[in-house]
C-alpha cells in the first residue's frame, strides 16, 4: 500500500478508535447507594407521605438535596422485606426464591448459624448487574455490606463480591458488624478498624471515587451502608444533636410501649442522620472532582422499617412493640423460637426510599407516584449504561427510564408481587399481590394469617377484610388470588406446597 494511503488509513482507523473511546467515556458514572433498614419516612423530603405524619421530622439535608436535584419515588417497594433476599433482588433483578434464599443469611457466630443450612448467591448460577457493567468496560467497586454469602468459610471463597462483578471490595464480610470499631475487609484482609463504621466506609468510598476519576473508563460504585441498622449508637455528636432533647412523636397503636419506641426512634433517626452526613461527603466529592454532571446517583434501601407502626418494630420479621403480645395465631412451625415475632408484608416493611439524580437526563424535583420496585433497578442501570441484557436472562422488572423521563405513566402496570418465607425465629410462607387499591396476603403455611386490605379506605392496613361478606370484595380477593398463583408459577415459586 502507498505510504500516503497507509497513513490515511491509520489516521481513519485511529479516529474510529478515538471516537469509540470518547463515546465510551460519555457513558455515565454510577454511584449506587443502598442503606440498611431505612424507611422512606426517615427522610425530610418525604414529609406528607404515608407514615411521616406519625414520626418527627428527621434531619436529612443531603437526602433532601438529592430529591430536589433528581426524581423521588413515593411508592417504591422491595421484593422481600428482609436483608439477604432483598439484596438478591437488587443484585440480580430476580426474586431470591429463584436462588433458594428465603431469609437473612446468618453469619458465623450468629446463634442461628448452621453451616449445613447455609445459603448463598452462587456466582455460577446468577448474573449481577455489576458483572454486566464490568464486562461492558465499567470500573466497578463495592464498599460496605454484601450479605449474600460468607466467603470466609472454608470452601466458600467463590462467594466473594469480586467474583460477582466487582473489581474492588472493602467492607463487611457477613451481614453485620458494630457501629464503631468494626471488623472490615480491605485488600483481602479482615481487621478491626478504629472509628465509626459509617464514617470508615465513606472514607474508603471517597478513595474509590478519587481512583476512579483518574481512570479512563466510567465507574460503578455500589456503596452499601451498615446504618441505620441496629444497633444504632454510638453516632457522631453532630448526628445525635438534633434528637438529644427531642420528645418524638410515635405512631398510635393499642398497648404500644411508648417509652421504648420513643427511645428507639431517637437513636434510629440519629443513625439515619449519620448516613445523610456521609451522603453529603460523597456528593461534595463528586462536585470537587467535577464528576457530578456525568454521574447517576441512585439512593435506596434494602427494605423499609416500622417504628411502632402496626404495633411492631423492625421489618418483615417484625417484633411486637406492645406491652403485651396481641391475641391471635401469628406463626406456626417447629422452629418458632419466640412469640414476640410478627412476620408481615406491611407496606411500611416493603416501602423503601428511592431517589435518582441524572443531570441533563432527568428533570429535577419530580415526585413519581407510580408503583415501582427494586426489580426495576437492574434493567434501569443497564439502560443508563447502554448495556444489553443477555437474551436468555429472565429479568423480573422493567426499566424506569420511561417514568423518570415522563413518558409512560398512563401505561405503567402498578401490580406488585412480593414474598417472604420466614425461616429464622419463626415460620411463615407469605406472598403478596398489591395494587394501588387493594392488597392480598397469603401465608401458605398458616391460613389464619391471610390478610386483605382496602388501601383506598385503609392505607394504614388496620382492618383485615379477609373474611368479608361483601360480594364485590370477595370477587376481588378471588381474582387477586388467581393472579398471585400465576405470578408464582412464572418464577417457579412452590410456596403453595409449604404445608
Amino acid at each position: 500500500m502507498n505510504a500516503f494511503y497507509l497513513h490515511v488509513a491509520i489516521m481513519l482507523l485511529g479516529g474510529v478508535i478515538l471516537s469509540t473511546a470518547a463515546e465510551a467515556d460519555e457513558r455515565p458514572n454510577i454511584l449506587y447507594v443502598v442503606t440498611d433498614d431505612q424507611a422512606p419516612w426517615a427522610m425530610g423530603c418525604a414529609a406528607g407521605d404515608r407514615g411521616h405524619d406519625s414520626v418527627p421530622m428527621p434531619a436529612t439535608p443531603n437526602m433532601d438535596r438529592l430529591a430536589r436535584e433528581g426524581a423521588r419515588f413515593r411508592n417504591f417497594l422491595c421484593a422481600t422485606p428482609v436483608c439477604s433476599p432483598a439484596r438478591v433482588a437488587l443484585a440480580t433483578g430476580r426474586y431470591a426464591s429463584e436462588f433458594g434464599i428465603k431469609d437473612f443469611i446468618p453469619s458465623p457466630g450468629h446463634k442461628l448459624f448452621d453451616p449445613d443450612e447455609q445459603s448463598s448467591l452462587d456466582p455460577e448460577a446468577s448474573v449481577t448487574f455489576a458483572e454486566l457493567l464490568h464486562d461492558a468496560g465499567y470500573y466497578t467497586g463495592l464498599v460496605g455490606k454484601w450479605h449474600l454469602g460468607d466467603w470466609t468459610l472454608p470452601g466458600q471463597e467463590k462467594y466473594h463480591p469480586t467474583n460477582q462483578g466487582y473489581d474492588y471490595f472493602m467492607g463487611l464480610t457477613s451481614g453485620g458488624t458494630s457501629p464503631s470499631d468494626p471488623m472490615l475487609e480491605k485488600d483481602g484482609v479482615e481487621q478491626e478498624r478504629s472509628g465509626l463504621t459509617t464514617d470508615l466506609l465513606t472514607d474508603d468510598a471517597l478513595g474509590f471515587l478519587q481512583t476512579a476519576a483518574a481512570r479512563e473508563e466510567p465507574f460503578l460504585l455500589s456503596f452499601h451502608t451498615r446504618a441505620p441498622h441496629g444497633k444504632w449508637l454510638p453516632v457522631a455528636p453532630e448526628d445525635w444533636q438534633p434528637y438529644a432533647e427531642m420528645d418524638p412523636a410515635v405512631p398510635s397503636y393499642p398497648g404500644l410501649n411508648i417509652a421504648k419506641v420513643k427511645k428507639s426512634m431517637r437513636e434510629y433517626l440519629a443513625s439515619t442522620s449519620g448516613v445523610d452526613r456521609n451522603l453529603g461527603r460523597l456528593l461534595a466529592e463528586l462536585d470537587r472532582l467535577d464528576l457530578s454532571d456525568n454521574t447517576v446517583v441512585i439512593f435506596t434501601s434494602d427494605h423499609g422499617y416500622n417504628m411502632g407502626h402496626n404495633g411492631i418494630v423492625h421489618k418483615g420479621n417484625g417484633i411486637w412493640a406492645t406491652n403485651k403480645r396481641p391475641p391471635g395465631e401469628f406463626h406456626r412451625g417447629t422452629r418458632v423460637i419466640s412469640d414476640k415475632y410478627r412476620p408481615n408484608l406491611y407496606d411500611l416493611s416493603l416501602r423503601v426510599p428511592a431517589i435518582v439524580r441524572w443531570p441533563g437526563e432527568i428533570q429535577s424535583g419530580q415526585v413519581i407516584d407510580e408503583t415501582a420496585t427494586h426489580l426495576d433497578l437492574f434493567p434501569t442501570l443497564l439502560a443508563m449504561a447502554d448495556v444489553d441484557a443477555p437474551v436468555d436472562l429472565p429479568l423480573r422488572g422493567r426499566s424506569l427510564m420511561p417514568l423518570l423521563q415522563g413518558e409512560a405513566a398512563d401505561s405503567w402496570n402498578e401490580e406488585y408481587f412480593g414474598q417472604y418465607s420466614m425461616i429464622h425465629y419463626a415460620e411463615a410462607t407469605m406472598r403478596c399481590l398489591r395494587t394501588p387499591e387493594y392488597k392480598l396476603i397469603r401465608d401458605f403455611q398458616n391460613d389464619q394469617r391471610d390478610e386483605f386490605y382496602d388501601l383506598r379506605n385503609d392505607p394504614e392496613e388496620n382492618e383485615n377484610l379477609i373474611e368479608t361478606d361483601d360480594p364485590v370484595l370477595r370477587q376481588v380477593i378471588e381474582d387477586m388470588h388467581q393472579r398471585m398463583l400465576i405470578r408464582m408459577d412464572e418464577i417457579g415459586d412452590r410456596a403453595m406446597h409449604a404445608n
